[in-house]
């Protein structure tokens, strides 16, 4: 993966991971740092109303509004992979794209961007059949316009996005620990997920600033990045993301939506 300086940097957070009564992210907080809501669309958390919801704050406050599709899978917050057909999953992503839609344009906004959840996002890394299904489905959903994908550089979603004339957006993880070879390590592991705040904070600034990561086994590694990904269902996410704002400002990195 190549190198790439960049002054300019989008932040996401995953946000309406709730369904019904039940709640996990703190949306109307974390809304006033980001630029980019990833939207849970039902499939791995999120309901009507909470859609609902979160699109209207969202479009009030100017942040873009982003599908975050999933496997069929509330049980397992969408982190369980799985073996779906191809043509299913597709479906399934337009689905999931289309559901977000209604409630983005009630709020006069629109859906601008499609990022995978959990599972999905991990396996279009490297399976060529799910990246593909999950491409076909932002295009049966989106039509010749298309929309952006979000995914991990180097990834084979970002490879099939870009050879169906989506545009490919790479993204990298504040709070999540990086293998030499630039992939995520799995959650299951010890150290997958950063939970001190400053070595948080001092990793995006150098991710967003340099296009460097350590990786865990203390080598750098290149990571080019226009995305930066701020994790709403850790403890004290809000005030985190504002510090990491903060911190890349200062460091003269200019927060800004990407096209």
């Amino acid at each position: 993966m190549a190198s790439m300086i960049t002054s300019l940097i989008d932040l996401n957070a995953d946000l309406g991971e709730g369904f019904g009564r039940w709640t996990l992210t703190d949306d109307e907080a974390l809304l006033s740092v980001v630029t980019s809501a990833n939207v849970a669309c039902g499939f791995h958390a999120g309901d009507p109303s909470i859609m609902r919801r979160v699109c209207a704050m969202a479009a009030e406050r100017g942040v873009r509004i982003g599908a975050q599709v999933s496997y069929r899978d509330l049980a397992g917050f969408g982190r369980r992979s799985m073996d779906v057909p191809a043509g299913e999953l597709a479906d399934e992503v337009a689905y999931q794209i289309g559901a977000l839609e209604v409630f983005a344009r009630a709020a006069g906004s629109r859906v601008s961007y499609v990022k995978p959840h959990g599972a999905l996002y991990n396996r279009t890394v490297h399976d060529p059949g799910q990246a593909g299904a999950v491409v076909a489905g932002v295009r049966m959903a989106a039509g010749a316009a298309g929309l952006p994908v979000l995914g991990l550089p180097g990834s084979l979603l970002l490879s099939a996005a870009e050879a169906a004339g989506l545009p490919a957006v790479p993204e990298a993880f504040a709070d999540r620990a990086y293998t030499p070879a630039g992939t995520l390590v799995p959650r299951g592991e010890p150290g997958a997920v950063l939970h001190d705040p400053d070595a948080v904070v001092a990793r995006a600034v150098r991710m967003a600033a340099e296009g460097v990561v350590t990786a865990s086994d203390g080598s750098p590694v290149a990571l080019r990045a226009r995305s930066l990904c701020l994790h709403g269902d850790t403890p004290g996410a809000a005030g985190l993301a504002l510090r990491v704002r903060e911190a890349l400002g200062a460091a003269g990195v200019r927060v800004e939506a990407f096209a």
